[in-house]
């Protein structure tokens, strides 16, 4: 079976998104959402008719918002994320969003062909933050790899199994 990598990223909004502080996020939406479309290893994101996902929300907090995404595996994520045009966003997210103090992105890998929901991703950070980093949820800092995840998954099986 082949696996591939999901992730969920979350961000506190320093104002309302059709605010002036949010303008300059708002207007790059668009071209950061085409460039991780067309990057390597892309696979899928969370988004509405909008073709983004600021209005989906995940929390009871409106000025939290979700980004989620599929990858081929952790490298190509890893180049969008680090090594593409997107570090230039990345870099200014002060500009943007507050600084959260608990884990904001959460890792975990799926089946190829499943498509993540956006309260599997609310799961894995929430597991991410309550346990620390496991073949469950994990950063890019402590990542696992499929067969690790294989052996974690197949023993929490068996134990809720019994």
């Amino acid at each position: 079976m082949e696996f591939h990598l999901a992730q969920i990223n979350i961000a506190k909004m320093l104002a309302p998104i059709d605010s002036p502080v949010m303008a300059e996020f708002v207007a790059n939406l668009d071209s950061i959402n085409a460039l991780a479309e067309g990057s390597d290893g892309f696979i899928w994101r969370l988004k509405t008719d909008d073709n983004n996902a600021t209005s989906i929300k995940v929390y009871e907090d409106d000025f939290i918002i979700v980004n989620m995404s599929v990858w081929e595996n952790m490298d190509k994520l890893h180049q969008f994320v680090y090594q593409s045009n997107h570090v230039e966003i990345f870099k200014q997210r002060k500009k943007w969003f507050e600084k959260m103090s608990d884990m904001h992105m959460a890792l975990w890998y799926i089946p190829a062909g499943y498509i993540p929901t956006a309260m599997d991703g609310v799961e894995r950070l929430s597991h991410l933050r309550n346990k620390g980093e496991t073949p469950f949820a994990f950063s890019f800092k402590n990542s696992f790899t499929i067969e690790e995840w294989s052996k974690y998954d197949n023993s929490m099986k068996s134990v809720t199994d019994q």
